[in-house]
């Protein structure tokens, strides 16, 4: 089978190599302001998973220049996507934005936005905004599922069901916007075949790609308490590698992948210690991939 790599898939479309800037919308998340709770999913930083972002206090072209100065020893004079990852990046007056988005959009070094957010914060304005600014520059729209399953739905507070989920991704899909999913692999409570049921269902939708999103247990969260209290165990780094092989193996090559990993900010991060290794971990995977004649490109470089 063929692994579709988001490296690989940047060259093909911009001709170039692409790196991703994380800058911060200043956004929140229902799952914080007391719309739906206070406390977050029970595995978010206080962060809002947005702990490498830039300084929000600054404006967003300066948050561009400022991430750029940081990946300045790795390209010269190339190109990047504008990515807004933490919190709910759509969970803002549309008037916001607006002003948020078009900045990024129409700097000159920027290839492309990608936007996480919620599917219960993506009303048809927004969407409509999105699609017209998708005519301009790709923009592409992250989910972040986790699970298909109601029971772990509720464990984690995600705070949306599945039907509002496929609503989301059906608005999304017919105004034309790339649609990323992320899924947590290893979350409390789940076997392999109900991960794996999590793979097999969005393998079925019309997505354009995935990340699959190793679990971490960070300081200071929900999870921490239970992980500490021995309610559930982590990945080994072996369980984890052999278990992406097999999700990756259940994707459609045209599903790219945007992520086969992750790393938690290492002041952070509680458990599994091994996976502050980013380098050693994708080597391992690549290693396992060849193992199964899994075909693909280059390592992903995340973030």
């Amino acid at each position: 089978m063929y692994y579709h790599s988001l490296s690989d898939a940047l060259k093909e479309e911009f001709g170039a190599k692409v790196y991703k800037l994380a800058l911060d919308a200043g956004c929140t998340c229902p799952n914080r302001d007391g719309t739906l709770d206070t406390r977050g999913c029970i595995f978010c930083s206080e962060g809002g998973s947005g702990d490498f972002a830039a300084d929000s206090n600054l404006s967003v072209t300066a948050q561009i220049d400022s991430a750029k100065s940081r990946v300045a020893r790795k390209i010269k004079d190339g190109r990047y996507i504008a990515y807004f990852q933490n919190f709910t990046n759509t969970y803002a007056p549309l008037s916001r934005l607006e002003k948020i988005y078009t900045e990024a959009l129409f700097h000159p070094d920027i290839a492309a936005l990608s936007i996480a957010t919620r599917p219960d914060c993506l009303p048809d304005e927004t969407v409509d905004f999105l699609a017209r600014l998708n005519r301009i520059k790709p923009v592409w729209v992250e989910l972040g599922l986790q699970t298909i399953h109601p029971k772990t739905a509720e464990l984690i507070r995600r705070g949306f069901d599945l039907s509002c989920f496929n609503d989301a991704v059906d608005r999304l899909n017919r105004a034309g916007l790339r649609i990323v999913v992320h899924l947590i692999l290893g979350l409390p409570g789940e076997s392999r075949a109900d991960i794996m049921a999590s793979v097999s269902y969005i393998a079925e939708l019309p997505i354009d790609g995935v990340k699959l999103q190793l679990l971490h247990v960070l300081k200071n969260t929900d999870l921490a308490d239970m992980y500490e209290a021995g309610e559930f165990e982590v990945l080994t780094r072996e369980e984890y590698i052999d278990l992406l092989a097999e999700c990756v193996e259940r994707l459609p090559e045209r599903i790219v992948l945007h992520r086969l990993t992750g790393d938690g900010p290492k002041s952070l991060l509680i458990a599994p210690l091994w996976s502050g290794d980013k380098r050693g971990v994708l080597n391992g995977i690549y290693r396992e991939f060849t193992r199964r004649n899994v075909r693909q490109g280059r390592l992903v470089k995340e973030k």
